[in-house]
């Protein structure tokens, strides 16, 4: 099926949208609740959960379409990755109309929980707090142009206390084909995954909670892709024109001896040693793009170094990379690295252009939360959760076909569906019942 994104109503549009996609849930009797759930998540208001939805979506009888929506995104079992790539053929196409994909973004969000009984809720980091707390977190793959990102694989991060626990796992519907796995991992499956799909490449990007991970790193060069990924500070390199030991003479005796060799006064440097030892007229400053308020400036350096991970475990070096490292002016000290396996002849405005790509995601977590209900969802197993965050980014895409189609009106247009008006009569469970 094929449909013009800007051709009719905001609504008939939408309609078309999520007749498309319907034909990925395998089920005719799905269509409808799918088309209830979607249109709840567009629809205005301040919970997305899915009682909350059903009444705006059927005022009128809101018990049934509460049961219905709440089997459909926690019982039934259709395939969150057959309904995202659905997603993708649809966006991905439209967004590429207006420019290529440059990026890959890997990424993930937490979602504060107050109760100890959501599948895969730890006492963690979660970025939306900015804080250790109670709360799920899903690990993301988005591609990225210059003008939108949509997220193409989601996956709750399952900590060792979930996933070691059979009971827990009983409750809360966990597939047995799932395991402990770091969100690295859980990352470099979502990449492999993309490949095998045939999307259109893009350079890796990811923060130092991804990129200081060697396996990852050298996961997505395994796969012929580039990246830009975000490191820390004390992460140890070998500086321009500075390798390890070569191996140890042989003795004649035994096997010779492979292994790449450091020695007291031979030993790779961190990236803060390096940043700190360049020349003044090593740093340049970059504008990368328009901020709200002003250009975002700031001063950056880039060198060629080789990483150093365990390399005296190592036959063979590293091939080189690039190290970027910003240092504003006003800073007492480099505030962000990043290694990249951009080319060599990678300008310095191109490879911060590029690194810097990676705030889109913020601003699809930020819509997905605030606009669609991502971190709505109330129900406690696991494929209610991976259901709601798909539907979400069901949602999420039509959004982006209308702004890549109708640039600047379709905000208001994709807006422009409206819910009925809710009975006198009816009160939310657990409400207090007017005199």
């Amino acid at each position: 099926m094929d449909f013009s994104a800007g051709e009719g109503s905001g609504e008939g549009r939408f309609a078309t949208y999520v007749e498309h996609l319907a034909s990925a849930l395998g089920h005719v009797d799905r269509v409808a609740p799918f088309r209830a759930y979607c249109t709840g998540l567009m629809l205005p208001g301040e919970r997305k959960s899915v009682e909350p939805m059903a009444a705006r979506v059927e005022p009128g009888r809101v018990g049934a379409a509460h049961q219905s929506l709440h089997h459909f995104v926690a019982k039934a079992a259709w395939d969150d990755a057959v309904v995202l790539g659905a997603v993708r053929d649809l966006v991905l196409p439209v967004l590429q109309a207006h420019g290529p994909i440059r990026a890959w973004i890997i990424d993930d969000t937490g979602m504060p929980k107050k109760g100890r009984h959501s599948v895969g809720v730890a006492r963690q980091y979660c970025g939306q707090l900015g804080k250790q707390d109670n709360c799920q977190v899903a690990v993301s793959l988005s591609v990225a142009s210059d003008h939108a990102s949509l997220p193409v694989a989601f996956q709750l991060y399952l900590p060792e206390a979930w996933a070691n626990d059979p009971t827990l796992r009983a409750k809360a519907g966990v597939p047995d084909t799932v395991s402990f796995q770091t969100k690295p991992a859980i990352a470099l499956d979502q990449a492999r995954a993309a490949v095998a799909a045939g999307l259109p490449p893009g350079v890796v990007l990811m923060d130092a909670g991804y990129g200081n991970d060697t396996a990852l790193r050298d996961g997505i060069s395994a796969l012929g892709l580039t990246y830009v990924a975000g490191v820390q500070s004390n992460i140890t390199v070998w500086p321009p024109g500075v390798v390890p030991l070569p191996p140890k003479p042989w003795s004649g005796k035994g096997r010779p001896p492979k292994l790449l060799r450091r020695a007291p006064g031979h030993e790779p440097t961190s990236a803060k040693a390096l940043a700190t030892s360049l020349a003044p007229e090593a740093w340049r400053t970059v504008t990368w793009r328009e901020g709200t308020n002003a250009p975002l400036t700031s001063r950056f350096a880039a060198v060629r170094v080789r990483p150093a991970h365990r390399d005296n475990e190592r036959a063979e070096l590293r091939p080189a990379e690039w190290l970027l490292i910003e240092w504003p002016e006003d800073e007492q000290e480099p505030t962000k690295y990043w290694l990249s396996t951009l080319p060599e002849a990678t300008a310095l405005p191109d490879l911060v252009d590029t690194a810097k790509l990676r705030w889109r995601i913020e601003r699809d977590y930020l819509e997905l939360k605030q606009e669609l209900g991502l971190d709505h969802y109330e129900g406690r197993g696991w494929r209610g959760f991976h259901h709601h965050a798909t539907l979400c980014i069901a949602a999420y895409g039509f959004l982006l076909r209308e702004r890549a189609a109708i640039p600047p009106s379709a905000s208001a247009q994709t807006r422009s569906l409206k819910a009925p008006d809710l009975p006198k009569t009816y009160r939310p469970r657990g409400s207090t019942p007017s005199a």
